[in-house]
């Protein structure tokens, strides 16, 4: 692959032109958007798991079982191919259902399946923290007169969120990397950019370099916000 050959593949990685979105963007938008839904629907899980009734608690086991036991790329497969072969998917799209219609978006299936699988991880992650929450943190804060919801609300949630900086911060640069698998359903992200070069240069090195610096430019950026946020709120943790 010459150079006049990577210059041309270069604007499909790193910016838009006005006919589509560029791989990095793409990429950035998957990021963000299973980031929030799945950080929302994690702390939501994460409580019902801990201090919610046993039978939502093994409901909410079940489904992080599910996630965590199966490859990502299956799940995907599941979502965006195998929810067409129902009579009701299909019946929806022919009735233009508005909710049956969006799993025809491939974007929305991406994002619906990196959501899940990174609730899945997280909820995991977090209930195990607020299971260890100080008894004696919890025992005061009832001598204040809080209420239990009040209590998880305004002690547990916000102790695990700031405990769990760096294993949260690994679940950020793992749900990074899984959004290149977005590719596998037409969406041209980094890597469906790599592979789109390669499949007409049939020149693999350079794209799948350019898609590895990328994703390696991104992931430093990531750590370094994490080690902000961890110097921030975690420098209680170096005077004790």
């Amino acid at each position: 692959m010459n150079a006049e050959a990577l210059l041309e593949c270069a604007p499909a990685f790193l910016w838009r032109d006005d006919l589509e979105t560029s791989g990095l963007a793409l990429t950035a938008r998957l990021f963000l958007l299973a980031l929030i839904p799945g950080s929302l629907l994690s702390i939501v899980l994460a409580v019902l798991q801990a201090f919610g009734p046993r039978p939502v608690a093994w409901l909410i086991k079940i489904y992080s079982y599910f996630f965590r036991g199966t490859p990502l790329y299956l799940q995907l497969m599941l979502i965006y191919y195998g929810l067409s072969q129902f009579g009701v998917v299909q019946e929806g799209w022919c009735n233009a259902n508005c909710f049956w219609l969006m799993f025809r978006n491939a974007t929305f299936c991406a994002v619906l399946a990196l959501t899940l699988n990174m609730g899945a991880y997280v909820t995991e992650l977090m209930a195990g923290m607020m299971a260890t929450f100080p008894r004696r943190e919890w025992v005061a804060a009832e001598a204040f007169g809080m209420s239990r919801f009040t209590i998880i609300r305004r002690l547990v949630v916000p102790a695990t969120l700031r405990r769990g900086i760096p294993a949260l911060c690994n679940e950020l640069v793992f749900l990074l990397h899984a959004t290149s698998l977005a590719s596998t359903v037409t969406l041209m992200d980094i890597t469906g950019v790599a592979r789109s070069v390669y499949s007409s240069t049939f020149s693999p090195f350079i794209p799948f370099l350019i898609a590895a610096a990328l994703y390696l430019l991104c992931t430093f950026l990531l750590l370094y916000l994490c080690a902000r946020a961890e110097h921030k709120w975690l420098r209680f943790q170096s005077r004790v």
